[in-house]
Protein backbone atom coordinates (compact mmCIF):
# COMPACT_ATOMS: atom_id res chain seq x y z
CA UNK A 1 0.00 0.00 0.00
CA UNK A 2 2.47 2.78 1.32
CA UNK A 3 4.05 2.27 -2.59
CA UNK A 4 1.09 2.30 -4.90
CA UNK A 5 0.26 5.48 -2.75
CA UNK A 6 3.29 6.98 -2.65
CA UNK A 7 3.63 6.88 -6.16
CA UNK A 8 0.83 8.47 -6.46
CA UNK A 9 0.64 10.87 -4.17
CA UNK A 10 4.22 12.33 -5.27
CA UNK A 11 2.71 12.56 -9.42
CA UNK A 12 -0.26 13.97 -8.37
CA UNK A 13 1.63 17.01 -7.05
CA UNK A 14 3.38 17.35 -10.15
CA UNK A 15 0.52 16.98 -12.29
CA UNK A 16 -1.17 19.96 -10.03
CA UNK A 17 1.86 22.39 -10.25
CA UNK A 18 1.70 21.75 -14.32
CA UNK A 19 -0.59 24.62 -15.20
CA UNK A 20 1.64 26.49 -13.44
CA UNK A 21 4.15 28.90 -14.87
CA UNK A 22 7.73 29.60 -12.57
CA UNK A 23 6.16 32.53 -12.20
CA UNK A 24 2.75 31.66 -10.97
CA UNK A 25 5.15 29.02 -8.26
CA UNK A 26 7.01 31.89 -7.14
CA UNK A 27 3.15 33.65 -5.50
CA UNK A 28 3.05 34.50 -2.45
CA UNK A 29 -0.11 36.87 -2.44
CA UNK A 30 -0.36 36.75 1.94
CA UNK A 31 1.80 35.62 5.05
CA UNK A 32 -0.96 32.47 5.93
CA UNK A 33 -0.22 31.04 2.08
CA UNK A 34 2.67 29.73 0.74
CA UNK A 35 4.21 29.38 -3.09
CA UNK A 36 3.46 25.89 -4.70
CA UNK A 37 6.99 25.74 -5.21
CA UNK A 38 7.48 25.76 -1.56
CA UNK A 39 4.51 23.70 -0.73
CA UNK A 40 6.78 21.30 -3.51
CA UNK A 41 9.60 21.34 -2.06
CA UNK A 42 8.28 21.16 1.72
CA UNK A 43 6.56 18.00 1.25
CA UNK A 44 9.85 16.52 -0.35
CA UNK A 45 11.73 18.00 2.91
CA UNK A 46 9.73 16.14 5.34
CA UNK A 47 10.12 12.30 3.44
CA UNK A 48 13.88 12.92 3.34
CA UNK A 49 14.46 14.38 7.04
CA UNK A 50 11.97 11.84 8.36
CA UNK A 51 11.83 9.20 6.65
CA UNK A 52 15.23 8.80 4.67
CA UNK A 53 17.56 10.55 6.62
CA UNK A 54 17.25 8.28 9.62
CA UNK A 55 16.36 5.15 7.54
CA UNK A 56 18.36 5.06 4.90
CA UNK A 57 21.93 3.83 5.35
CA UNK A 58 24.54 6.38 3.29
CA UNK A 59 21.37 8.75 2.11
CA UNK A 60 22.90 12.20 1.88
CA UNK A 61 21.19 15.26 1.78
CA UNK A 62 20.23 17.11 -1.81
CA UNK A 63 21.49 19.95 -0.35
CA UNK A 64 22.73 20.12 3.21
CA UNK A 65 21.18 24.46 2.82
CA UNK A 66 18.25 23.66 2.25
CA UNK A 67 15.98 22.25 5.31
CA UNK A 68 16.26 25.74 6.68
CA UNK A 69 14.51 26.43 3.63
CA UNK A 70 11.75 24.47 3.50
CA UNK A 71 10.86 22.97 7.46
CA UNK A 72 7.67 24.43 8.18
CA UNK A 73 7.07 24.75 12.16
CA UNK A 74 9.02 21.74 13.30
CA UNK A 75 11.01 23.89 16.08
CA UNK A 76 13.00 20.32 17.17
CA UNK A 77 14.27 19.93 13.70
CA UNK A 78 16.30 23.12 13.55
CA UNK A 79 15.89 26.68 12.40
CA UNK A 80 13.74 28.07 10.06
CA UNK A 81 12.71 30.55 7.09
CA UNK A 82 10.23 32.87 8.39
CA UNK A 83 7.08 31.46 6.51
CA UNK A 84 5.80 35.13 5.75
CA UNK A 85 9.21 35.93 3.31
CA UNK A 86 8.76 32.42 1.72
CA UNK A 87 7.95 34.41 -1.52
CA UNK A 88 11.30 35.87 -1.51
CA UNK A 89 12.69 32.82 -2.19
CA UNK A 90 13.78 32.54 -6.03
CA UNK A 91 16.29 30.53 -5.24
CA UNK A 92 16.53 27.53 -5.70
CA UNK A 93 14.57 27.47 -8.85
CA UNK A 94 11.75 25.30 -9.74
CA UNK A 95 13.89 23.18 -11.75
CA UNK A 96 15.88 22.48 -8.95
CA UNK A 97 12.99 21.63 -6.74
CA UNK A 98 12.22 19.36 -9.49
CA UNK A 99 15.33 17.74 -9.16
CA UNK A 100 15.21 17.81 -5.48
CA UNK A 101 11.55 15.82 -5.79
CA UNK A 102 13.08 12.97 -8.34
CA UNK A 103 16.99 12.84 -6.12
CA UNK A 104 14.24 11.74 -3.37
CA UNK A 105 12.02 9.63 -4.69
CA UNK A 106 14.80 7.57 -5.93
CA UNK A 107 16.10 7.48 -2.06
CA UNK A 108 12.30 6.90 -1.10
CA UNK A 109 12.33 3.43 -4.04
CA UNK A 110 15.81 2.01 -2.97
CA UNK A 111 14.09 1.96 0.84
CA UNK A 112 10.42 0.52 0.45
CA UNK A 113 11.76 -2.71 -0.51
CA UNK A 114 13.59 -2.51 2.88
CA UNK A 115 11.72 -0.51 4.97
CA UNK A 116 10.87 -1.44 8.80
CA UNK A 117 7.08 -1.17 9.84
CA UNK A 118 8.03 2.22 11.70
CA UNK A 119 9.84 3.97 8.44
CA UNK A 120 6.56 2.48 5.95
CA UNK A 121 3.90 4.19 8.53
CA UNK A 122 6.24 7.51 8.34
CA UNK A 123 6.13 6.90 4.63
CA UNK A 124 2.43 6.77 4.84
CA UNK A 125 2.36 10.42 7.62
CA UNK A 126 4.32 11.65 4.56
CA UNK A 127 1.88 10.92 1.74
CA UNK A 128 -1.26 12.25 3.72
CA UNK A 129 1.06 15.25 4.80
CA UNK A 130 1.21 15.59 1.19
CA UNK A 131 -1.89 15.62 0.00
CA UNK A 132 -2.92 18.16 2.29
CA UNK A 133 -0.23 20.46 0.80
CA UNK A 134 -2.04 19.13 -2.63
CA UNK A 135 -4.79 20.96 -0.97
CA UNK A 136 -3.07 24.26 0.38
CA UNK A 137 -1.45 24.84 -3.11
CA UNK A 138 -4.99 24.86 -4.65
CA UNK A 139 -6.58 27.34 -1.96
CA UNK A 140 -3.13 29.21 -1.93
CA UNK A 141 -3.08 29.67 -5.79
CA UNK A 142 -6.12 30.85 -5.62
CA UNK A 143 -6.03 33.32 -3.55
CA UNK A 144 -3.00 34.45 -5.17
CA UNK A 145 -4.46 34.83 -8.56
CA UNK A 146 -7.00 36.59 -6.81
CA UNK A 147 -5.09 39.58 -6.05
CA UNK A 148 -4.42 39.93 -9.94
CA UNK A 149 -6.86 42.57 -11.74
CA UNK A 150 -6.95 39.86 -14.69
CA UNK A 151 -8.26 37.08 -12.66
CA UNK A 152 -6.68 34.51 -14.45
CA UNK A 153 -8.36 30.65 -14.20
CA UNK A 154 -6.17 28.12 -12.90
CA UNK A 155 -7.80 25.76 -15.21
CA UNK A 156 -9.52 27.82 -18.18
CA UNK A 157 -12.25 24.86 -18.87
CA UNK A 158 -15.87 25.95 -18.04
CA UNK A 159 -17.62 24.25 -14.53
CA UNK A 160 -20.13 22.07 -15.33
CA UNK A 161 -23.36 23.33 -13.89
CA UNK A 162 -24.52 22.79 -10.34
CA UNK A 163 -28.21 21.11 -9.72
CA UNK A 164 -28.64 21.24 -5.35
CA UNK A 165 -30.00 18.27 -3.82
CA UNK A 166 -33.13 18.85 -2.40
CA UNK A 167 -32.98 20.57 1.49
CA UNK A 168 -33.84 18.31 3.92
CA UNK A 169 -33.87 18.36 7.83
CA UNK A 170 -32.31 14.65 8.83
CA UNK A 171 -33.25 13.79 12.42
CA UNK A 172 -31.06 11.75 14.77
CA UNK A 173 -32.12 10.81 17.86
CA UNK A 174 -28.88 11.72 20.07
CA UNK A 175 -27.72 9.82 23.27
CA UNK A 176 -24.23 8.26 23.29
CA UNK A 177 -22.15 8.24 20.66
CA UNK A 178 -18.31 6.64 19.51
CA UNK A 179 -16.54 9.40 18.26
CA UNK A 180 -13.13 9.43 16.33
CA UNK A 181 -10.96 7.15 14.64
CA UNK A 182 -10.75 2.62 15.17
CA UNK A 183 -9.98 0.20 13.35
CA UNK A 184 -7.86 -1.03 10.50
CA UNK A 185 -6.87 2.27 7.84
CA UNK A 186 -4.94 5.42 8.50
CA UNK A 187 -5.76 8.32 10.75
CA UNK A 188 -3.74 11.39 11.85
CA UNK A 189 -3.36 11.35 15.66
CA UNK A 190 -5.97 14.13 16.43
CA UNK A 191 -8.47 12.04 15.34
CA UNK A 192 -8.09 9.58 18.04
CA UNK A 193 -8.21 8.39 20.80
CA UNK A 194 -11.93 7.18 20.06
CA UNK A 195 -14.23 7.98 22.76
CA UNK A 196 -18.29 8.54 23.98
CA UNK A 197 -19.90 11.38 23.95
CA UNK A 198 -23.47 12.35 24.75
CA UNK A 199 -25.55 14.30 22.68
CA UNK A 200 -29.03 15.84 22.51
CA UNK A 201 -31.52 14.93 19.51
CA UNK A 202 -31.14 17.54 16.78
CA UNK A 203 -31.95 17.82 13.17
CA UNK A 204 -29.27 18.22 10.33
CA UNK A 205 -29.55 19.99 6.47
CA UNK A 206 -29.07 17.33 4.03
CA UNK A 207 -26.69 19.78 2.43
CA UNK A 208 -24.48 22.61 2.61
CA UNK A 209 -25.96 26.40 1.69
CA UNK A 210 -25.63 27.40 -1.41
CA UNK A 211 -24.85 30.92 -3.47
CA UNK A 212 -28.40 31.44 -3.84
CA UNK A 213 -29.28 31.51 0.00
CA UNK A 214 -26.42 33.25 1.43
CA UNK A 215 -27.18 35.66 -1.79
CA UNK A 216 -30.24 36.35 0.15
CA UNK A 217 -28.72 36.80 3.17
CA UNK A 218 -26.04 39.69 1.79
CA UNK A 219 -29.63 41.01 -0.02
CA UNK A 220 -30.97 41.65 3.29
CA UNK A 221 -28.53 43.40 4.50
CA UNK A 222 -26.86 40.32 6.41
CA UNK A 223 -23.41 42.23 6.66
CA UNK A 224 -25.08 45.42 8.52
CA UNK A 225 -26.76 43.81 11.14
CA UNK A 226 -24.85 43.34 14.09
CA UNK A 227 -27.36 41.15 15.98
CA UNK A 228 -26.19 38.51 13.99
CA UNK A 229 -22.75 38.34 14.27
CA UNK A 230 -20.15 37.50 17.30
CA UNK A 231 -18.35 40.06 18.89
CA UNK A 232 -14.88 39.50 17.07
CA UNK A 233 -16.54 38.77 13.64
CA UNK A 234 -18.51 41.83 13.57
CA UNK A 235 -15.31 43.55 14.22
CA UNK A 236 -13.46 42.26 11.67
CA UNK A 237 -16.37 42.54 9.17
CA UNK A 238 -16.42 46.23 10.09
CA UNK A 239 -12.33 46.92 9.93
CA UNK A 240 -12.07 45.04 6.64
CA UNK A 241 -15.23 46.02 4.83
CA UNK A 242 -16.81 42.60 4.30
CA UNK A 243 -19.72 42.96 2.60
CA UNK A 244 -19.81 39.14 0.70
CA UNK A 245 -18.23 36.24 0.93
CA UNK A 246 -14.16 36.54 -0.17
CA UNK A 247 -14.40 35.76 -3.76
CA UNK A 248 -17.35 37.58 -4.94
CA UNK A 249 -16.65 40.31 -7.31
CA UNK A 250 -19.09 43.56 -7.55
CA UNK A 251 -20.20 42.60 -10.83
CA UNK A 252 -22.36 39.25 -9.85
CA UNK A 253 -19.87 37.06 -11.03
CA UNK A 254 -17.45 34.84 -8.12
CA UNK A 255 -14.14 34.04 -8.78
CA UNK A 256 -12.88 30.36 -8.68
CA UNK A 257 -10.19 27.85 -9.84
CA UNK A 258 -11.91 28.04 -13.61
CA UNK A 259 -11.59 31.87 -12.98
CA UNK A 260 -14.55 34.74 -13.00
CA UNK A 261 -18.39 32.92 -13.99
CA UNK A 262 -21.45 33.98 -13.21
CA UNK A 263 -22.64 32.82 -9.81
CA UNK A 264 -24.39 29.53 -9.57
CA UNK A 265 -26.93 30.12 -7.10
CA UNK A 266 -27.23 25.87 -6.79
CA UNK A 267 -23.37 25.56 -5.93
CA UNK A 268 -22.51 25.23 -2.27
CA UNK A 269 -21.29 28.86 -0.88
CA UNK A 270 -17.50 29.05 -0.13
CA UNK A 271 -14.77 30.71 1.07
CA UNK A 272 -16.96 32.18 4.43
CA UNK A 273 -14.90 32.54 7.51
CA UNK A 274 -16.10 30.76 10.94
CA UNK A 275 -17.65 34.31 11.46
CA UNK A 276 -19.81 34.37 8.25
CA UNK A 277 -21.17 31.25 9.12
CA UNK A 278 -22.08 31.67 12.28
CA UNK A 279 -23.98 34.95 11.07
CA UNK A 280 -25.92 33.44 8.26
CA UNK A 281 -26.90 30.53 10.43
CA UNK A 282 -28.59 32.68 12.78
CA UNK A 283 -30.16 34.52 10.18
CA UNK A 284 -31.33 31.28 9.01
CA UNK A 285 -32.94 30.55 12.69
CA UNK A 286 -30.32 27.42 12.71
CA UNK A 287 -26.92 27.16 13.89
CA UNK A 288 -23.99 25.38 12.98
CA UNK A 289 -23.61 21.82 14.20
CA UNK A 290 -20.86 20.39 16.76
CA UNK A 291 -18.16 18.45 15.42
CA UNK A 292 -19.56 15.37 17.31
CA UNK A 293 -23.07 16.05 15.66
CA UNK A 294 -21.30 16.10 11.78
CA UNK A 295 -19.77 12.99 12.82
CA UNK A 296 -22.21 11.04 13.81
CA UNK A 297 -24.86 12.72 11.36
CA UNK A 298 -22.66 11.68 8.65
CA UNK A 299 -24.20 8.40 7.71
CA UNK A 300 -27.68 9.20 7.64
CA UNK A 301 -29.70 8.46 4.82
CA UNK A 302 -29.86 11.49 2.70
CA UNK A 303 -26.75 13.12 4.02
CA UNK A 304 -25.23 14.69 0.77
CA UNK A 305 -22.34 16.65 0.13
CA UNK A 306 -20.48 15.47 2.61
CA UNK A 307 -16.79 15.64 1.42
CA UNK A 308 -16.50 16.63 -2.24
CA UNK A 309 -17.45 20.37 -2.13
CA UNK A 310 -16.89 22.43 1.00
CA UNK A 311 -15.35 22.02 4.43
CA UNK A 312 -17.88 22.67 6.75
CA UNK A 313 -17.19 25.04 9.61
CA UNK A 314 -18.43 23.56 13.37
CA UNK A 315 -19.26 25.01 16.49
CA UNK A 316 -16.97 22.93 17.95
CA UNK A 317 -13.25 24.66 19.10
CA UNK A 318 -10.39 22.62 18.42
CA UNK A 319 -8.91 20.85 21.15
CA UNK A 320 -7.61 17.61 22.33
CA UNK A 321 -9.83 14.66 22.54
CA UNK A 322 -9.60 13.01 26.38
CA UNK A 323 -6.30 10.61 26.32
CA UNK A 324 -4.89 12.74 23.35
CA UNK A 325 -0.87 12.58 23.65
CA UNK A 326 1.67 13.59 20.82
CA UNK A 327 3.58 11.30 18.74
CA UNK A 328 6.85 11.25 20.17
CA UNK A 329 9.84 12.72 18.46
CA UNK A 330 9.37 15.29 15.60
CA UNK A 331 5.96 14.12 14.50
CA UNK A 332 4.36 14.75 17.50
CA UNK A 333 4.37 18.79 16.52
CA UNK A 334 2.44 17.94 13.62
CA UNK A 335 -1.03 18.29 15.15
CA UNK A 336 -1.27 18.50 18.78
CA UNK A 337 0.56 22.25 19.58
CA UNK A 338 -1.76 23.81 17.17
CA UNK A 339 -4.91 23.13 19.48
CA UNK A 340 -6.13 26.07 20.45
CA UNK A 341 -7.45 29.36 19.42
CA UNK A 342 -8.70 27.49 16.39
CA UNK A 343 -12.36 25.88 14.99
CA UNK A 344 -12.92 22.53 13.69
CA UNK A 345 -13.98 21.89 9.81
CA UNK A 346 -15.18 18.36 8.83
CA UNK A 347 -16.17 16.76 5.52
CA UNK A 348 -13.81 17.98 2.47
CA UNK A 349 -13.61 19.89 -0.72
CA UNK A 350 -13.81 19.89 -4.20
CA UNK A 351 -10.18 20.61 -3.76
CA UNK A 352 -9.47 17.65 -1.36
CA UNK A 353 -7.75 14.60 -2.89
CA UNK A 354 -9.80 11.75 -3.67
CA UNK A 355 -9.29 9.33 -0.98
CA UNK A 356 -8.27 11.69 1.99
CA UNK A 357 -11.00 12.34 4.14
CA UNK A 358 -13.04 10.52 6.06
CA UNK A 359 -15.49 10.93 8.75
CA UNK A 360 -13.00 11.25 11.77
CA UNK A 361 -11.36 13.84 10.17
CA UNK A 362 -10.67 17.08 11.72
CA UNK A 363 -9.48 20.07 9.86
CA UNK A 364 -8.77 23.28 11.75
CA UNK A 365 -8.00 26.72 10.23
CA UNK A 366 -8.56 30.17 12.70
CA UNK A 367 -12.10 31.72 12.74
CA UNK A 368 -11.18 34.70 10.34
CA UNK A 369 -9.94 32.50 7.49
CA UNK A 370 -12.15 32.84 4.21
CA UNK A 371 -9.67 31.90 1.72
CA UNK A 372 -10.12 28.04 2.09
CA UNK A 373 -12.84 25.95 0.65
CA UNK A 374 -14.92 26.17 3.43
CA UNK A 375 -18.83 26.57 3.81
CA UNK A 376 -22.27 25.98 5.88
CA UNK A 377 -24.22 23.01 7.12
CA UNK A 378 -26.99 24.04 9.19
CA UNK A 379 -28.14 22.23 12.38
CA UNK A 380 -31.11 22.79 15.04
Amino acid sequence: MPNDLLRATRARSLQLAAPLSDEDAQLQSMPDASPAKWHLAHATWFFETLVLAPYLPDYRLFDERWPRLFNSYYESLGPRHARPQRGLLSRPSMAEVRAYRAHVDAALADLLPVASAEARSLIELGCHHEQQHQELLLTDILHAFSCNPLLPAYDATPPAPTQAPAQAWLEHPGGIVDIGHAGAGFAFDNEGPRHRVLIEPFEIASRLVTCGEYADFVESGGYREPLLWLSDGWALAQAQGWQRPAYWLEDGRVFGLHGAQAMDRDAPVMQLSFYEACAYAEWAGARLPTEFEWEAACGLPGFAQAADQAWQWTRSAYSPYPGFKPAPGAVGEYNGKFMVGQQVLRGGSLATPPGHARPTYRNFFPPAARWQFSGVRLAR
